[in-house]
């Protein structure tokens, strides 16, 4: 059978294509096309292709990945079928009404804001997560976003309902840009709206820390002396290949 498999952020530079199709057995799980692509690291031209020529940060990545398939976050002993769309996941960074959404225009966090305020509400908490000009002492010049996606606005959506059912929030906005974007600019902006402002803070918090470690999106850093795809935090266990070793 055969499926396609997709390549982001860093492991599109890797491989040097955001994609290809792979010829696996009938009955193949994700943990053999994981094994399969891995062992293409074995031949050590490809080896040095991949991993910078550093074999230890080629395997923390395959370590650190997370698997979707069909935009589905998937275990290792899931089982594929002819014509899947496998999508390999490193760790995340991460023109619209719509108040979760993705968009490649200017992020308008002011017009968000008045947009979901409501005459019941008490407080709204807003997170505007914007371009800073350093990162470590490197001076940065400008940032470039991509993800998939498709499936990073289902997972956002899925987080908005998440918080409004735990934390009792009415409302949440949350809209991330993608593209190319210069210093001050804003990245990401999560609006929560609630009666109360404990339940407002708590919501926005912890819709940017779930984002980030979940939503696959990542960010590409341009620095004056040069350009490194940023470091995500670690998928939370459930989701990443690495906890039951098979992609070691």
């Amino acid at each position: 059978m055969r499926v396609q498999v997709l390549y982001f952020g860093v492991l599109k530079e890797r491989f040097g294509a955001a994609g290809e199709a792979v010829q696996l057995a009938d009955g193949a799980t994700v943990g053999d096309l994981v094994r399969e692509l891995q062992a293409r690291t074995s031949n050590p031209a490809m080896s040095s292709a991949l991993s910078g020529a550093d074999s230890d940060s080629s395997l923390r990545l395959w370590q650190s990945l997370a698997i979707a398939v069909n935009r589905e976050y998937a275990a290792l002993d899931t089982v594929l079928r002819e014509g899947d769309e496998v999508a390999l996941l490193p760790p995340v960074s991460g023109g619209s009404g719509e108040r979760i959404a993705i968009v490649d225009a200017v992020i308008d966090a002011e017009a968000m804001v008045r947009a979901i305020k409501a005459g019941g509400d008490g407080a709204v908490c807003v997170f505007d997560g914007i371009v800073r000009d350093n990162t470590r002492g490197r001076r940065t010049l400008y940032l470039d976003y991509e993800a998939y996606r498709e499936m990073a606005l289902a997972q956002m959506q899925r987080l908005a309902d998440e918080a409004i059912e735990k934390f009792g929030v009415r409302e949440v906005a949350m809209v991330h840009r993608l593209g190319r974007l210069d210093v001050g600019e804003t990245s990401v902006l999560i609006v929560t709206a609630s009666a109360h402002r404990a339940a407002a803070f708590d919501a926005c918090r912890w819709l940017i820390d779930t984002l980030k470690k979940t939503v696959p999106i990542w960010k590409k850093e341009t620095f004056a002396d040069g350009a490194v795809w940023a470091d995500g935090e670690p998928f939370p266990e459930e989701l990443g290949v690495h906890p039951k070793g098979a992609a070691r």
